[in-house]
């Protein structure tokens, strides 16, 4: 049994159809479907039902899926790694969802460079599940996102619960109320969620926030960004619950306030490849901790 034992199945056993799994890997049909009849008898077990249309793994099958796919993660990110601890030049490819760069992300980023000044850093902005992605891919080594995963090719620690603030315009009722607002004063107004797509996305958390509160809002509009949602806010257009960070962007016509619900939270994830345990990772991490302490941030320290 070899490598592409593996990577061929996994692309039938995903495909679930022999024709779209060889135009995947670029190759014929009939070598295909050789190198998995010899996979087959290598291991002396019957992986795909035969005769049955669509394509159905036995139970074999789907016991070696499960286990393939981690190994090929495993393989893929083996090769980044050593690419990476192979080049003279030390880099860092950090991920990042648009709210976080408004919060502390910046802090983050320049500590990390004065503690490393040999590191080169790039950022690239991305919704958390292009992070995914793009981490599997190789295309970043570590990514600020916010929305959970179980994906098991992907390394991910929690770094705070941020809690969500309500975006009002300042002539709004709402922004002259006294104290704290819930979730409950926001069901009558037009609530504006982001992003549009890819699903799912921030906007899923603030109705996820809502419906845990039993509530549904009355009208809801979805936006392509929080930079579209924000300027509608300020034309009066609607409200929008963001995270606290977004106070950061500090719009003229956006006022900001609180949400007693202590549900309403954003988590903000550090996602990094399963077996990736560079330097650069650590002392990033390192960084989002130093930052932390120095800002009286509570969190829970946790190492790659």
């Amino acid at each position: 049994m070899e490598l592409r034992h593996l990577r061929y199945f996994v692309a039938v056993a995903e495909e679930r159809n022999f024709t779209r799994a060889a135009e995947r890997l670029h190759i014929a049909q009939p070598p295909l479907s050789r190198q998995i009849q010899q996979l087959e008898e290598d291991l002396g077990v019957t992986l795909i039902e035969k005769g049955v249309r669509p394509l159905r793994l036995t139970e074999a099958g789907a016991f070696f899926l499960a286990h393939a796919k981690p190994l090929l993660d495993q393989v893929r990110d083996l090769r980044t790694m050593t690419q990476r601890v192979g080049k003279l030049e030390r880099t860092l490819s950090v991920g990042f969802v648009a709210s976080t760069l408004y919060g502390l992300l910046p802090d983050i980023i320049r500590r990390y460079r004065d503690n490393h000044p040999e590191v080169e850093v790039t950022l690239h902005e991305m919704t958390t599940v292009e992070q995914l992605k793009a981490l599997k891919e190789g295309r970043i080594d570590v990514g600020f996102g916010r929305l959970k995963s179980e994906d098991t090719s992907i390394r991910r620690i929690l770094l705070r619960e941020e809690p969500m603030v309500v975006a009002l315009f300042p002539g709004h009722r709402l922004a002259e109320k006294e104290g704290n607002l819930r979730l409950t004063d926001l069901i009558h107004e037009a609530l504006l969620v982001y992003p549009k797509a890819p699903r799912p996305s921030f906007a899923d958390q603030v109705l996820a926030a809502f419906r845990e509160a039993n509530l549904t809002p009355d009208h809801v509009t979805e936006v392509r960004e929080l930079q579209i949602a924000m300027g509608l806010v300020a034309a009066g257009q609607g409200i929008a619950v963001v995270p606290e960070s977004v106070q950061g962007m500090h719009h003229r016509h956006v006022v900001y306030r609180r949400i007693e619900d202590k549900h309403a939270v954003s988590p903000i994830f550090f996602s990094v490849r399963h077996m990736d345990r560079s330097p650069e990772l650590e002392g990033m991490l390192a960084a989002v901790y130093s930052v932390y302490d120095d800002l009286g941030i509570p969190h829970v320290k946790e190492a790659l």
